[in-house]
């Protein structure tokens, strides 16, 4: 295995408001190397967890970049790490008996996934697929690290807790939203979140993806949009939707 690299210690140390993490290597064929990240402090990160904790989440933690469609977490694979969302949006989907996918909830900044937590602790195969929604950057927590800081932080205790209480608050109301209202209004909600999410008034999804999202039609999706641009409030282009001021 020649030119493998392996780490050998591990520095991490705080200087204006960013966080240098130095790792000394030894490659085997016994060349010695020095590789520095560094990385600003995510702001949100500092006023969530103590500074011991944002330290070791950067030491033990790994740091990953996906592009868009990028498939972070799949069906009935084993997950070894939490994700906390550092950057953009991923969306998190189940699949029934028949094959059909429906959306749960997004994962935004600061955001994290309590299956996948819970899949970590209990080393379970994941029940849920987690898609990039756009450019992602994330921070991969080691599971060996998650029960430690349970009792170690009092602030990653909050954070667990808190994240599996917003995970099913969002179940609730996709249930509610299934159960209780009509596909056109859950539409316009689905459009709402997508333009909450992305900042943008240009919408990037196909008929087919939103239909799937939807739990729904692609014919029964094109109809309900086609209406909504004949009413002004969106124009429709290839794989793209626009809302005009008159949808809000």
């Amino acid at each position: 295995m020649k030119g493998f690299i392996k780490p050998v210690l591990t520095f991490c140390l705080h200087h204006s408001n960013r966080l240098f993490v130095i790792k000394f290597t030894r490659a085997l064929t016994g060349l010695h190397k020095i590789y520095i990240n560094h990385m600003d402090t995510i702001s949100s990160f500092d006023t969530t967890f103590e500074p011991a904790l944002v330290k070791e989440m950067y030491q033990f933690g790994e740091v990953k970049h996906f592009k868009e469609g990028d498939i972070i977490m799949d069906y009935g694979k084993y997950i070894r790490m939490m994700p906390i969302v550092v950057k953009g949006t991923v969306k998190v989907l189940r699949m029934d008996d028949n094959g059909k996918e429906i959306l749960l909830y997004y994962l935004s900044s600061n955001e994290s996934c309590s299956m996948a937590y819970s899949c970590c602790v209990e080393a379970k195969k994941s029940e849920v697929k987690a898609i990039a929604e756009d450019d992602v950057e994330l921070i991969a927590i080691p599971h060996i690290k998650l029960d430690e800081w349970l009792c170690k932080y009092p602030s990653w205790k909050n954070y667990i807790m808190r994240s599996f209480n917003e995970r099913f608050l969002e179940l609730l109301k996709s249930i509610e939203s299934i159960a209780f209202h009509k596909l056109d209004e859950r539409l316009i909600a689905y459009l709402k979140e997508k333009q909450r999410l992305s900042g943008s008034s240009v919408i990037r999804a196909s008929h087919y993806l939103i239909a799937d999202e939807l739990a729904t039609s692609r014919v029964v999706v094109s109809r309900l949009l086609k209406q909504l641009e004949n009413e002004g409030k969106i124009l429709l282009y290839r794989n793209e939707i626009k809302l005009m001021k008159e949808f809000n």
